[in-house]
């Protein structure tokens, strides 16, 4: 069963942390530990070598930038607008890079090159394909922008990272959409670019799908039945994202997956069971294993040691099929879960070849 796993931050690692993705996480850990990067990111999850190992075929990696507001280190912070259009258009020229210099990696823009990376892991010459989405639509610095970022490949837009953005509010700052925002989110509609719902405050996630007219998905957000907060999707939410066709990608977060846990618990207090429940919380929702599937986060400003027992890097994911059997889930529904869902998406989100 090939893997697509809905959000992993591969640029900003790249370009604020130095990880050269296509080096083995193993490797970029033992450096880490002479470096003293490991003690305020977390042990690496992420390199080719693991994608290859575990069948991660497709990741939608994204173009992350952070408000210096929020407390990061400088320079890989903004506090305007070119700033954040700056750094995200170096992350975007990184993935666009990785993809010329490394045979292993393609950059998916098209039905047709989604199809050539699947089409690569029969013929025992394995690609993983890199759909680019831009978490937290700051590096826009006007609405009429985004077609040039969808040119460069910018599939999927989140209108918001927790902190809020000049088009909405986040899950940490309420608030509505922006005018901006309303703006924005025509444009995209028209440009075929999808919404990821991720990190909007409840008010403008609610506005948002009263509005937008384009496909929407939650490329990382877990069930609230199950963690309580903003952060979470609430049973309503799920039940409107299905309204739309929708994927909810199921972080790999301890504290998203089990309530009360925080960094530096023990790790083995959230085990592939956890991921497998909230999966299944979705399921039960929505009434099918339709509209839910990984979007990991992996190094998404955690490490190892904030993760499930059981996924010790990237190449684990598919430890989540095993543990949805457990739960009676069927191959089929295992595949869906695992990547056909995602794959659905993709395919009606991608312009043709």
């Amino acid at each position: 069963m090939l893997i697509v796993d809905a959000h992993e931050d591969v640029a900003s690692n790249a370009l604020a942390l130095g990880r050269d993705v296509r080096q083995s996480a193993l490797d970029i850990r033992r450096i880490e530990e002479i470096t003293g990067v490991a003690q305020r990111n977390g042990r690496c999850m992420v390199g080719l070598p693991e994608w290859l190992d575990g069948g991660v075929a497709v990741v939608l990696g994204t173009i992350f930038v952070a408000p210096a507001r929020h407390g990061y280190r400088k320079p890989h912070t903004y506090t305007n607008a070119q700033e954040a259009h700056t750094l995200g258009q170096a992350q975007l020229d990184f993935y666009h890079r990785l993809a010329d210099e490394e045979d292993r990696v393609a950059l998916i823009g098209n039905r047709t090159q989604l199809d050539d990376v699947l089409s690569s892991w029969e013929i025992d010459a394995p690609q993983v394909g890199i759909v680019p989405l831009m978490e937290g639509a700051d590096p826009i610095r006007e609405p009429a922008e985004a077609e040039a970022w969808f040119e460069r490949g910018v599939r999927l837009v989140g209108l918001s990272w927790m902190s809020g953005s000049r088009y909405a509010g986040g899950d940490e700052v309420p608030g509505r959409l922006t005018d901006a925002g309303r703006d924005l989110l025509d444009v995209m509609a028209d440009l075929g670019i999808s919404l990821d719902v991720s990190h909007l405050a409840e008010d403008a996630f609610f506005e948002a799908l009263d509005r937008f007219e384009g496909q929407i998905i939650a490329s990382h957000a877990n069930p609230r039945a199950r963690v309580p907060g903003a952060r979470q999707l609430s049973d309503e939410m799920i039940r409107r994202l299905v309204e739309w066709d929708a994927v909810i990608g199921i972080a790999l977060y301890n504290p998203f997956l089990r309530s009360g846990w925080r960094t530096g618990d023990d790790r083995d207090a959230v085990t592939v069971a956890d991921v497998a429940a909230a999966i299944d919380h979705v399921c039960q929702v929505t009434g099918d294993a339709a509209h839910v599937g990984l979007g990991s986060d992996l190094d998404g400003g955690f490490g190892a040691e904030s993760a499930p027992a059981g996924i010790d890097t990237v190449a684990d994911l598919g430890r989540v099929g095993p543990a949805l059997g457990e739960l009676g889930y069927g191959e089929e529904h295992v595949a869906a879960v695992l990547g056909g869902n995602w794959l659905r998406v993709l395919r009606s989100v991608l312009p043709g070849g």
